[in-house]
């Protein structure tokens, strides 16, 4: 069999000769012959396939540690390993995306006036928490005023005071009075005094698992925005179609983006509500932020898993397209759940935007 020379192999995998030489340095493309007097490096033409692989895996932006892993497997595993990667490189970018568009919106000084309507806004809302037909214990929080949507879900020996406590570390925060461009330090801000709150709560109870999901909503008088952190979600009421806006952080909603399961298996999964994002219990604190230009008619629902877990999407739709105000939409969504038999505790919070009185 005929060596190519490292140029020649260069050529024809569009590999540089220096990367060449870091690949064989790190394990991830030995050459077939190093001649032991110069150390000139010679390689197979049937090499050159793992070659172009390790090329396109670059193009991709994929760490060398990731690439020698995948170019060890059988090609069905390492292609679901390049689609693992890329759904989290998606992820990751969509979440740059909304930052990028945050602070955009901020550092160039948007006017609050300039909204889809020129008429002044406000929100009318209601919130509802139920413990549900079996858990002993109410562990969510649900809360709703003029400025704060929120729906925490708390879990562990002091889920109750956890969700109570993040919840409480956002009651103040007033996003409408905020000077321009200060509101994504305000809100991280708000999220570091919740996570400090719910271990607080943790230790005062002396359950250190303990942890809560956080979702919450700031009125900033032409925008809603939006700190999310777990599996609590948001669903968005607009023209007569409704779109959910946020993404859980949990295990199987991961193995979705990976490929590794389909929703409908998601959907039965025993490790479904195990959370890779939380406040507490050691998890990912990183809250996804997010800002929603508001329109009249818009509303918006905030519930924790306890209601869709329960109550199919086409239900949760008719109630809130139906509904009146808030108020009963909250009950009959609670009333739904409990007549599925209510297996979680479940809280939701409709607010919907209205022109502003006066």
């Amino acid at each position: 069999m005929e060596l190519l020379s490292i140029g020649a192999f260069a050529r024809a995998s569009r590999l540089s000769p220096k990367a060449l030489r870091l690949y064989d340095e790190l394990g991830l493309l030995t050459p077939a012959r190093v001649d032991p007097a110069t150390g000139y490096r010679s390689y197979a033409p049937g090499q050159l396939e793992q070659a172009r692989l390790v090329a396109w895996l670059r193009r991709l932006g994929m760490p060398l540690a990731r690439i020698r892993h995948v170019c060890a497997l059988p090609t069905g595993q390492a292609a679901q390993e390049v689609r693992a990667f890329w759904a989290g490189a998606e992820a990751d970018t969509a979440a740059r995306r909304d930052l990028a568009a945050f602070l955009v919106d901020h550092l160039s000084g948007k006017d609050p006036t300039m909204s889809v309507t020129t008429a002044p806004l406000a929100i009318r809302y209601a919130a509802l928490s139920d413990r549900g037909l079996v858990r002993e214990r109410n562990q969510d929080t649900a809360y709703a005023d003029a400025h704060l949507l929120a729906v925490a879900d708390g879990y562990g020996g002091a889920g109750g005071p956890a969700s109570a406590a993040a919840v409480g570390a956002f009651e103040q925060l007033d996003a409408a009075a905020l000077p321009a461009g200060e509101l994504l330090g305000a809100l991280e801000d708000a999220v570091e005094r919740a996570g400090r709150a719910v271990h607080g709560a943790a230790a005062a109870a002396d359950a250190a698992e303990s942890g809560t999901t956080l979702t919450a909503m700031l009125w900033t008088g032409s925008q809603l925005a939006l700190v999310h952190i777990g599996d609590s979600r948001v669903y968005l009421l607009r023209d007569g179609e409704l779109f959910r806006i946020t993404h859980d952080h949990t295990v199987v909603r991961a193995m979705v983006d990976d490929g590794r399961l389909s929703p409908d298996e998601a959907a039965s999964h025993p490790q479904r509500s195990l959370l890779v994002r939380a406040l507490g219990g050691g998890a990912d604190a990183t809250a996804d932020l997010k800002l929603q230009d508001a329109r009249r008619g818009d509303r918006y629902l905030l519930c924790s898993d306890g209601l869709p877990s329960a109550v199919p999407t086409e239900e949760i739709h008719r109630v809130l397209a139906s509904a009146a105000e808030p108020e009963p939409a909250v009950r009959e969504l609670v009333a739904l759940a409990n007549g599925r038999g209510g297996p979680d505790n479940v809280s939701c919070v409709v607010a919907d935007v209205v022109e502003a009185q006066g």
